[in-house]
């Protein structure tokens, strides 16, 4: 085995390790703050304004969690690609369309 797919080995179990450690991060964030407005709610003994207030922050911060953790998996996988060479742009070099037929030409 070369020293380049060694390295190419190496890098991408670091690659499933972030991933595998990201996604826990986020779930384990996720339980964290749901276990809190559960508790809340659990305290507020049936004030429903206020029930309502703290489940909607709860739901606000656990798809934000989310959203943002996917949202930055996303650009680093595109940048990756893009920076390693395997982008569509690389593959498929894209071509002028040949120009329209003139339909006024004698």
């Amino acid at each position: 085995m070369s020293r380049d797919d060694a390295r190419a080995i190496r890098d991408t179990e670091l690659e499933k390790d972030r991933a595998r450690y990201g996604l826990l991060a986020v779930v384990i964030s996720n339980l964290a703050i749901a276990g809190v407005a559960v508790f809340g709610v659990w305290q507020l003994d049936g004030d429903k304004a206020v029930i309502v207030g703290v489940l909607t922050a709860a739901f606000t911060a656990v798809s934000s969690m989310t959203t943002a953790y996917l949202g930055i998996k996303a650009v680093s996988n595109t940048a990756k690609s893009i920076a390693l060479g395997d982008g569509p742009a690389r593959r498929h070099p894209e071509t002028a369309p040949p120009p329209p037929p003139d339909r006024h030409a004698p």
